[in-house]
């Protein structure tokens, strides 16, 4: 028995030295690190003058990494031939730039990192450092501040480039197209703007939001804000700048044989006013005629009789502008005469459309037969829209009722007389409760006014030209959440018009309600809109 006594004594002593052991040994992690990189030097140090160095050494207390330097670092001034930078991808207590370019006398150099810096270790920041220097004697320290809002659209880009030119002897309006800004900053998630270590002088002030950036404007894929006076700087203004899309300068691409009968005419910019002729010899009895695609900036040419030609050639003319173009026949297929319906769900104030693969040229209106679910004939109204080439049906509706539509051979014929086989259709119309009803009373409006409820993607759902001062009424909205958006159509075009930086021309002013709307099924909403001074 003292034999056990003595064994059971000796376990617990190990087991507690085991315990003690292990506590010891267990890891506790401690507090996480959220402390920040420190730089314990730069060389040259940061804000050296007369500098003439081509690398550029920045030495942390730790391990740092870079990241999305490419989209945060802005240079400014920007430099033609970019500066290598390392570590890229590796961690490092040093961070090195290494210099290509020639450097401009007596000038202000900013190298900010954004949010690119950071530790190694718990992602730390270290925001917005920048590195400064003068290749002169003193470091410029004006600057220049503001904002960037949206001509058109409630939210702004983000990540907007705001430049600074220099207006000098060697300044044009068409710099932003060909050289880089004196001076760059990007617009913070707040959409403000600094640009800082600005020398005095006069300057334009531009913004763009770029597809690829280049820090030149490109008009086919950028945004644009500009400020129509220069500025001097120094000043205590704050800015704003509106960002727009510029309507895209009207050009002649090319045309090519699409079909048999049918040439395709490709365009940028506005094609409305285009007139297209053709000016190789044709028999007597030609005739031709054009349509729009819907979705492409493409006019088609159809023509009769076939023409046996090795090649075509056409005078493109719009206003001023006259252009050649000589296309080459092959043998093609004849397009097949096919029909679409475009809208099947109807509200009581919508039509029916149906569309065409060639163009309409003739309605028979005793061929169209439509009849409710009822059994209760109905007479249509028919209008042949040639531009989009397609057939719009009006009729009148009731709700919560379906409608058979049938076109009997020969009710549509095409330009080269081909007529339509029976075709049969099916619309619909919802409840009226299962849609709401929108009044909007103006204040500080200006007359014209258009008046428009968009969805979140800014795209327009209602909208009306007002050219004085009366509550609007939109019936028959879906439910959902909506924006208030007033367009002051200063022109009185009936258009939202937007601006161009080379004619001097700010867009239209746009005003949006301070909040959005909630539009539901069955209940009617009244709406005050105090519009923006």
């Amino acid at each position: 028995m003292g034999k056990s006594i003595a064994n059971l004594g000796f376990l617990v002593v190990v087991g507690m030295i085991l315990t003690q052991c292990a506590n010891r040994g267990t890891t506790t992690g401690g507090d996480k690190d959220e402390t920040p990189p420190v730089i314990i030097k730069s060389t040259p140090e940061n804000f050296s003058i007369n500098f003439d160095a081509n690398e550029i050494k920045i030495q942390f207390d730790e391990y740092v990494k870079l990241s999305n330097l490419q989209k945060q670092l802005i240079i400014s001034p920007p430099m033609n031939i970019e500066p290598e930078i390392v570590p890229v991808g590796t961690a490092s207590k040093v961070i090195t730039i290494k210099l290509f370019d020639t450097l401009q006398p007596n000038t202000t150099y900013a190298f900010n990192f954004g949010e690119s810096i950071a530790d190694n270790n718990e992602g730390n920041l270290f925001p917005y450092y920048k590195y400064v220097f003068s290749t002169g004697n003193y470091i410029d320290s004006l600057s220049v501040s503001g904002i960037v809002s949206d001509a058109l659209n409630k939210d702004v880009d983000e990540r907007v480039a705001v430049l600074l030119y220099e207006v000098d002897s060697s300044f044009h309006d068409s710099i932003l197209y060909k050289q880089k800004p004196k001076y760059i900053a990007v617009t913070d998630s707040a959409s403000g703007f600094s640009l800082e270590n600005i020398k005095k002088g006069s300057y334009l002030l531009a913004a763009l939001k770029e597809e690829n950036p280049n820090y030149t404007y490109q008009q086919k894929t950028d945004k644009i804000a500009y400020r129509k006076q220069f500025i001097t700087v120094p000043s205590d203004t704050a800015y704003e700048l509106k960002l727009f899309k510029e309507s895209i300068d009207y050009s002649f691409k090319r045309a090519r044989q699409a079909s048999q009968n049918k040439i395709a005419f490709g365009y940028e910019g506005d094609g409305e006013s285009m007139l297209i002729n053709i000016i190789s010899d044709v028999p007597d009895g030609f005739s031709s005629v054009i349509t729009k695609e819907i979705e492409k900036d493409t006019l088609n040419y159809w023509y009769r009789p076939a023409l046996k030609a090795d090649s075509l050639v056409f005078e493109v003319i719009r206003e001023q502008s006259i252009d050649t173009a000589v296309v080459k026949i092959k043998e093609f297929e004849s397009d097949s005469l096919v029909f679409k319906s475009l809208s099947s769900t109807l509200k009581l104030k919508d039509s029916y459309v149906i569309s065409a693969s060639t163009p309409l040229k003739n309605i028979d209106e005793s061929k169209v037969r439509v009849m409710d679910k009822d059994s209760v004939f109905i007479k249509p109204k028919m209008v042949l829209n040639s531009i989009i080439n397609s057939v719009v049906l009006d009729f009148d509706k009731t709700e919560k009722n379906s409608y058979d539509i049938q076109l009997l051979p020969g009710a549509l014929t095409d330009f080269y007389g081909v007529a339509n086989d029976t075709l049969n259709y099916k619309a619909s119309t919802k409840l009226q409760s299962d849609y709401g009803n929108v009044r909007i009373n103006i204040s500080n409006g200006v007359y014209p006014l258009i008046v428009q409820i968009t969805n979140d993607k800014g795209e327009v759902i209602e909208s009306s030209l007002e050219l004085n001062p009366s509550p609007i009424d939109f019936q028959d909205v879906s439910p959902g959440i909506y924006f208030l958006r007033a367009v002051f159509d200063t022109n009185q075009n009936g258009d939202y018009d937007t601006g161009n930086y080379l004619s001097k021309t700010q867009p239209e002013r746009v005003s949006y309600a301070s909040e959005p709307i909630e539009v539901r099924a069955g209940w009617d909403t009244i709406e005050e809109f105090v519009l923006a001074d």
